[in-house]
């Protein structure tokens, strides 16, 4: 049923193409090396979580489990990633397709083992997000940070993110934060 001519069109706007299923590239490869071992990528799976918390405040140097509940390993594993070395866990990177927007892939949460930092290990994390964002019809990537975060900040912007910020109140009253967007 299509409008008149001179009647204003009142059709909805168009959604999206509809996604096609994600068949997710394979991740369990070894794929860089950092502290002398060959870090083995692979999904994270939710049982993961425990070992998880018990390590990222010793990485991050300070409290940071409460920015990781474990609803995000329950509902998002199939798109998070685990780096294992011979040392055991060395990094992971923790995210998530867009729920409200079917063209956006957000990172959470990413961390490396400090001996495995400056392997390459942080950008084939993700990297191997960005495949996954992909083959899920994502065509963008963000992320946000603190603005005294200058680590992260670099890093984004040396992977292709665009930087802006700090945006004032971005997570409420005086929580200024840096967004990071990146096509893919």
């Amino acid at each position: 049923m299509g409008n008149s001519p001179g009647t204003p069109n009142t059709s909805p706007t168009p959604r999206p193409p509809p996604r096609r299923p994600a068949v997710p590239p394979p991740l369990d490869r070894q794929e860089s090396r950092g502290g002398g071992y060959a870090h083995r990528i692979r999904r994270a799976r939710p049982d993961d979580y425990d070992n998880l918390i018990g390590i990222v405040d010793n990485w991050w140097g300070r409290a940071a489990v409460h920015n990781l509940p474990r609803m995000f390993l329950d509902h998002f594993h199939r798109t998070s990633l685990l780096a294992c070395d011979d040392a055991g866990i060395s990094g992971f990177l923790v995210g998530f397709g867009s729920p409200s927007d079917p063209y956006t892939a957000h990172i959470h949460f990413v961390a490396v083992r400090p001996d495995a930092r400056k392997s390459g290990l942080g950008r084939t994390l993700y990297e191997a997000f960005f495949t996954i964002a992909r083959s899920d019809n994502r065509t963008r990537v963000t992320a946000i940070t603190s603005p005294t975060n200058y680590t992260s900040i670099d890093f984004h912007r040396s992977l292709g993110f665009t930087v802006t910020g700090p945006i004032p109140n971005y997570n409420g009253p005086g929580r200024s934060l840096i967004t990071f967007t990146r096509p893919v």
